[in-house]
This record gives structure tokens, C-alpha cells and sequence, in this order.
């Protein structure tokens, strides 16, 4: 798959396995842009990471898309002297398709600081309008941190809405927080009544003498 964007020499190609350590590091720099370096760094061990890659890109319910921008043998299979510069994970949500509405997810959708501004993101989100016409979904949901301003913008701008909010958090700290909460130490958060607004009192008229 391939695709091109219209204001610049930007294209789109399926990721391929010997794409690993680009891939790891647009991963690592969205990490450190969103405030998560704890949450994913990419510093696994390089056959950890190449073996999950590859199940990956074998997914047939994901696919991994690289924006690339073309060398002098643009031509040729291998791509060689192509530069790297985006990627997104394209998927589709599993509820989304069992209730026939099937929606293709946009995740992990960054841009190498250094070639932002020059149709990357856009040529990216062609591939993922792409891929949902191929797969007859009719949304395309991208998630986006709430604190990264400038990538809100630009999914704004693309006529992205709002839709929800994602939590994460670690494993350990959730199964600590379930065995309290099973003790009774942590109570089940509950929504404050609504204060009712007073009314206020109307005072009788003296009648006209």
C-alpha cells in the first residue's frame, strides 16, 4: 500500500519488519512529547521487540504504516535512501465490528520533529481514510493525549470531535488498588447530588389604594 500526500514529496508504505528501529524511535519520541516515557520507552531487548513486530505486522487486524520520504532509488523494491519521518498504527475496533459499525483506530500516530508542517500527518491520515474504505468503516478514531495541544489542533483541523477519555495505568497498581477496594479501603467513587438551586420567593403586591 502506498499513497501520496499532495503538498509534498511525503508517501505511505506498509511497514516491513527491517523498519524496527525507525519505528522504535518515533515511538520513543511520542513517548517523551506525551509525558509517558514510563509507559512505553522502547528499550526492550531488540529480539523481544523484533519478534512482537513482526506478530504485528502479521496482524491481520492491524496495520503499520511508515510516511517515508522517497531517495534517489525511490524506484527500486528496497526503497533504499528513503528517510522515515512518520508512522501510525491503523486498526479496527473489535466491539465496532461486531456491531456491524466498524470504526478503523488511529494510534500511535506521530511525526518526526524535524518534518512536521510538511504533509506527513496528513499524507498518514489519507492512508488510514484509505484503509477504512477498504474495510467498509464509515469513522476513523485517532487517540490523541489530552495535554498534546499542538496534535489536538491538528486532528481539529482534520474535523476530528471529541469522543472519550483513556486511563492508564499499571498492573501492580491496579491489582493494590482492587485488593484495597476488596477490603474496604478504597470506597467506590460516587457521583455529588446535584445541589438544588433555592427558589427564590416572591413577595405578595399591595394592592392599589
Amino acid at each position: 500500500m502506498s499513497g501520496s500526500g499532495q503538498r509534498s514529496r511525503v508517501v505511505t508504505r506498509t511497514a516491513r519488519p527491517d523498519d524496527l528501529p525507525a519505528v522504535l524511535a518515533l515511538v520513543r519520541q511520542h513517548r517523551a512529547e506525551a509525558h509517558a516515557e514510563g509507559v512505553l520507552t522502547g528499550q526492550v531487548p531488540g529480539t523481544a521487540a523484533a519478534a512482537g513486530f513482526r506478530r504485528l505486522l502479521a496482524d491481520p487486524a492491524h496495520r503499520v504504516v511508515l510516511a517515508v520520504l522517497p531517495g534517489a532509488n525511490a524506484a527500486t523494491a528496497s526503497g533504499a535512501g528513503e528517510v522515515v519521518v512518520g508512522l501510525a498504527v491503523l486498526g479496527l475496533d473489535p466491539l465496532s465490528t461486531v456491531l456491524g459499525v466498524p470504526q478503523v483506530t488511529v494510534d500511535n500516530l506521530v511525526v518526526h520533529r524535524e518534518h512536521r508542517r510538511r504533509g506527513a500527518g496528513a499524507a498518514l491520515l489519507a492512508a488510514s481514510a484509505g484503509y477504512a474504505a477498504e474495510v467498509g468503516a464509515e469513522h476513523v478514531v485517532a487517540a490523541v493525549g489530552g495535554h498534546e495541544a499542538e496534535r489536538q489542533r491538528f486532528f481539529a483541523r482534520m474535523g476530528f470531535a471529541p469522543l472519550t477519555t483513556r486511563r492508564i495505568v499499571p498492573r501492580e497498581t491496579l491489582a493494590r488498588s482492587l485488593a484495597a477496594w476488596q477490603r474496604g479501603g478504597v470506597p467506590v467513587p460516587r457521583r455529588p447530588l446535584a445541589r438544588r438551586r433555592p427558589v427564590p420567593r416572591v413577595l405578595p403586591v399591595a394592592a392599589e389604594v
